[in-house]
């Protein structure tokens, strides 16, 4: 049960007589419902009420919809509240307060931040109210916004004033209830665009009638509830902003332990990373003689005791992401030189920034934009470098690639997959190194000089699918 259901709960508890006991030496409701009836004929007399306003209709057992303690009574809307039309010329009222539905909090009775009728340029006539009146929303009732006026001012048409014969907040709590939401959403269901209920309407509601002091009661304790009401739903709230957060903070948890070498034990028996490194640079010179890579692609940096932020296992090995994989930055093509393809034939998709996979692009010529070498081949990582810094996806297919990503691919054999979980462990590294005003963004330098940890080949393929199997676990927490 959050907040709100428990809210609920207290205010139909309180109008249904369960919420404090009953008093018997309390004066029963019908001799309240005596005295406001004899109230009324005496407006009628003079003139500040119409005859009509004295009528009653019968309440059938059919409307009942709960038992109510003995010294209650069962009413009419309006045998206990009476609107207060009276609309008038903002012209006259230009420094009063006005209130409008959207600075009325929902199901609260708080009133937000409030201007005055000239700030707010009301031009077209509202509804006078006075302070200890009940403004309520006719206007989408179902949002339960209504509150006890603390000052003289306007509100707009949409709004209706209330007086009451009730207890000021217990007459507002009502209008919080369950049992009064229910009736109005029954005469409001029709009304699918813009649900709006009117003065005839509200006169076929029923309202469950304690005693005046049972009113107090009831109100005194509302009252010493809803703070305590107001702390759980803080302690909800924090609940479920972690258990929202939980599964994201183990997966990077998950991760963390990944390129640490913890997640999974070492074998003695696996080839060592270094080895892989030295069957990568072999690699990487052939594709240098066959003219594939430039000859600074052989060129390593070392990396010093301070960029290195934690141990790993022995038979690892520190090393830049230039080292043991392909980077290639995206180019965007001229816009005259990409269109949307009718059909596939030999169209590439193309990207920049976010990576969404999505239409294919070709040129007039039918070719990619004259820069072939800016393609994500299949199976390879999209790394975004400006905003969202650090997303990582691997491509099922061949893409063209802008400006706001890279295309990633690792030498010797290196798992796609290990290198796409390594990747994103180290996004936040790369959002840091971001720079730029408008946006950040990261060069081809500081992608490619990252320090990584590789593990043996073997191990790659252990630690991928215990985090595939770890992750599946809590996605199932979701």
């Amino acid at each position: 049960m959050n907040a709100q259901q428990l809210r609920n709960s207290i205010l139909q508890q309180a109008i249904e007589g369960r919420l404090v006991p009953q008093d018997p030496n309390d004066e029963p409701a019908s001799v309240l419902l005596e005295r406001i009836r004899e109230e009324k004929r005496r407006l009628v007399k003079e003139g500040k009420l119409k005859k009509k306003d004295l009528e009653e209709v019968p309440i059938s057992e059919d409307e009942k919809t709960f038992e109510i303690p003995e010294s209650w009574e069962w009413v009419r809307f309006f045998s206990v509240f009476q609107l207060e039309t009276n609309l008038v010329s903002p012209k006259m009222y230009l420094d009063y307060p006005h209130i409008a539905p959207d600075i009325i909090e929902k199901g609260t009775g708080r009133l937000l931040d409030y201007r005055t009728v000239k700030d707010n340029k009301v031009i077209s006539n509202n509804h006078l109210f006075y302070k200890g009146q009940i403004v309520y929303s006719k206007i989408r009732p179902l949002l339960r916004k209504a509150v006890i006026a603390p000052f003289d001012g306007l509100c707009s048409a949409d709004m209706y004033p209330l007086s009451t014969h009730l207890s000021i907040d217990y007459a507002l709590y009502y209008l919080f209830s369950d049992t009064f939401n229910r009736q109005v959403s029954d005469i409001c269901s029709s009304r699918i665009k813009m649900p709006k209920i009117n003065q005839n309407e509200l006169s076929s509601v029923i309202v469950p009638l304690p005693p005046l002091a049972e009113q107090h009661r009831i109100v005194a304790k509302i009252e010493e509830l809803m703070p305590k009401v107001e702390e759980y739903g803080k302690a909800q709230d924090a609940l479920d902003k972690l258990n929202e957060e939980l599964p994201e903070k183990l997966k990077k948890s998950i991760l963390q332990e990944a390129i640490e070498g913890r997640l999974v034990p070492q074998d003695p028996n696996d080839e060592p990373a270094s080895v892989l490194l030295d069957k990568i640079r072999k690699e990487k010179a052939q594709l240098v003689k066959e003219g594939k890579l430039k000859k600074k692609d052989l060129e390593e940096v070392p990396i010093s005791e301070d960029e290195i932020p934690f141990e790993i296992p022995e038979s690892w090995e520190w090393c830049r992401v230039s080292d043991i994989m392909n980077v290639v930055m995206g180019q965007s093509p001229d816009g005259n030189d990409v269109y949307e393809a009718v059909e596939d034939n030999d169209a590439y998709e193309f990207h920049q920034g976010k990576i969404c996979f999505g239409k294919r692009f070709i040129t007039p010529s039918g070719k990619w934009c004259k820069c072939p070498s800016r393609i994500a081949d299949s199976e390879s990582l999209l790394v975004c470098v400006r905003a969202p810094i650090g997303d990582v996806n691997i491509t099922q297919r061949a893409i063209g690639i802008g400006r706001g990503l890279a295309a990633v691919k690792g030498f010797g054999n290196i798992s796609t997959d290990y290198l796409f979980y390594l990747i994103t462990a180290h996004k936040r590294n790369l959002v840091d190194k971001g720079t730029g005003s408008t946006f950040k963004a990261i060069t081809v330098e500081v992608l490619k000089s990252q320090p990584i940890p590789l593990p043996p080949l073997a191990e790659q393929k252990r630690i991928v699918a215990k985090i595939e199997e770890l992750f599946a676990e809590i996605d199932k927490l979701k």
